[in-house]
């Protein structure tokens, strides 16, 4: 613990990059939140979705996601279309995979995701927030452990949240379902990671004693090869996904790819802090 302010330091440098990506470029919101349209093309032949999603873009067109739904089916989904994109879309895909190109379906959808299914998502984040910080008050016996483990979670999604909307602004990542999906996920990996380490200071304490910083650093030492080992299994399945899985979970991979490395950082270099610093401060008051 003895480079805990540095480790604070680190933390405050990339919320606060988020912070002002957020209040400078907001969130690029996709077709979930927004609503767009929606085309479906059978193809005679099998296609490349990445080369698909290239020649759609060079007429100026955003595609948001290319699924595809049954053989040689794809379903293409964008924003709100102007006045001839539609024949725009199907001459880029002709040009490019020739003749035999039916659209089956074609819809403008509202956003699938609203403003109170949004309130709602918020809520329940706060409400399994209070949980989780009274579950784990009670369980170690004292409220500073609830306070620092939920703090530590929040961290992880301010650096999520943040790293997006930069994501966004230069590399068009779009925050839609699958990125909310992402975010409760790493909520979920960051206490989980937390309460390992917690626990074993627990246990340092009842076996050797000494102050919150001296077993914060045997317990930091004996769980830190066991989180790295965890943590690096799940970074190698996520970086293949991002570099093989295609574009449509790209973005939802390198998503989870971010909450898993904030989450691995958080819990031995800012939960833990937290806990040694509010017990530091706690101890002056209490001998004033």
């Amino acid at each position: 613990m003895k480079y805990k302010y540095f480790y604070f330091l680190v933390s405050a440098l990339f919320v606060g990059l988020g912070i002002y990506s957020l209040v400078r470029w907001n969130l690029n919101f996709g077709i979930d939140f927004t609503g767009g349209a929606l085309i479906e093309y059978r193809f005679a032949n099998e296609i490349s979705t990445e080369t698909a999603l290239g020649k759609i873009e060079e007429t100026g067109i955003k595609i948001s996601t290319v699924q595809e739904t049954s053989d040689r089916s794809y379903l293409f989904k964008s924003g709100n279309l102007q006045s001839g994109d539609r024949e725009k879309i199907k001459d880029a895909l002709v040009k490019e995979f020739g003749d035999g190109i039916d659209e089956i379906k074609y819809e403008n959808v509202g956003p699938s995701i609203g403003s109170d299914l949004l309130k709602k998502t918020a809520y329940a984040i706060g409400i399994a927030s209070v949980g989780i910080l009274l579950w784990v008050a009670f369980q170690f016996k004292s409220v500073k452990y609830g306070v620092c483990a939920v703090l530590a979670m929040f961290h992880d999604s301010f650096i999520l949240i943040g790293m997006f909307s930069l994501l966004g602004h230069r590399f068009g990542a779009e925050v839609d379902f699958l990125f909310v999906t992402a975010l409760l996920t790493t909520l979920s990996f960051s206490v989980h990671d937390t309460i390992v380490v917690y626990d074993r200071i627990r246990e340092s304490q009842r076996k050797i004693g000494g102050s919150i910083t001296e077993v914060s650093n045997v317990a930091l030492s004996e769980t830190m090869v066991r989180s790295l080992n965890n943590s690096f299994t799940i970074i190698f399945m996520l970086v293949a996904l991002i570099l093989l899985g295609g574009v449509t979970i790209r973005w939802f991979a390198v998503a989870l790819l971010i909450g898993t490395i904030s989450g691995t950082y958080s819990s031995p270099f800012v939960a833990v802090p937290l806990l040694v610093v509010w017990d530091q401060v706690a101890s002056k008051l209490r001998r004033r």
